[in-house]
């Protein structure tokens, strides 16, 4: 996937970066790591500028958030009954996201694989678009920045920088897992107690 990658970086220019980190969006798996800090290397090697590859970057990742972000608003409703929740639950997602839900997509926008995820709840919570822009943009800018940026500044080692945030990303995954996993065996645990009790 790396090669594919590259050769679409160097042949398409910033329309290739645009398309990549759109694709990465919606598809967290293909890492945004190698796209920038790539393009960032690229800046030294060709007529690409660091502006233009951040800007490039920048307008991907709000194409791949608005599709994540009406694809959350087109399950709004059907996802409760599609995980069973009950109407409690929903409200209370709906309360933090109402409360909270501007930091987190700010702060999730830099985090590796959340970074997607994010703009899903705030379609299914209905987050005011306009807002949800203009964190995701604001998020985006300063994930984008401080990759492209390494990528210029180490040259030809730009892959070891993207090695080790590939590194953090997949300890970040192992992290969801593992608290996803907790909060399904605790569900189960309290269902078990309140099973007793009765």
């Amino acid at each position: 996937m790396g090669t594919f990658i590259l050769n679409i970086m160097e042949t398409w220019g910033y329309i290739g970066i645009t398309f990549l980190i759109a694709l990465e969006n919606v598809f967290p798996p293909i890492p945004s790591e190698i796209i920038l800090t790539f393009g960032g290397f690229l800046t030294n090697k060709t007529s690409l500028s660091i502006t233009g590859v951040i800007m490039a970057s920048t307008i991907g990742s709000l194409i791949g958030a608005i599709i994540l972000y009406y694809l959350g608003y087109i399950l709004q409703g059907k996802l409760g009954d599609l995980l069973k929740l009950n109407r409690q639950h929903i409200a209370k997602t709906n309360y933090w996201f109402d409360k909270h839900g501007n930091k987190a997509v700010l702060i999730g926008r830099c985090i590796p694989i959340i970074r997607s995820l994010i703009s899903i709840p705030a379609g299914i919570n209905n987050m005011k678009i306009s807002l949800f822009l203009f964190y995701t943009t604001i998020g985006s800018i300063i994930w984008n920045t401080i990759l492209v940026l390494a990528g210029a500044f180490l040259g030809e080692n730009w892959s070891y920088f993207s090695k080790a945030i590939n590194r953090y990303s997949k300890i970040v995954l192992i992290g969801i897992i593992l608290y996803i996993l907790f909060k399904i065996w605790l569900k189960k645990v309290r269902q078990n107690k309140r099973d007793m009790v009765r």
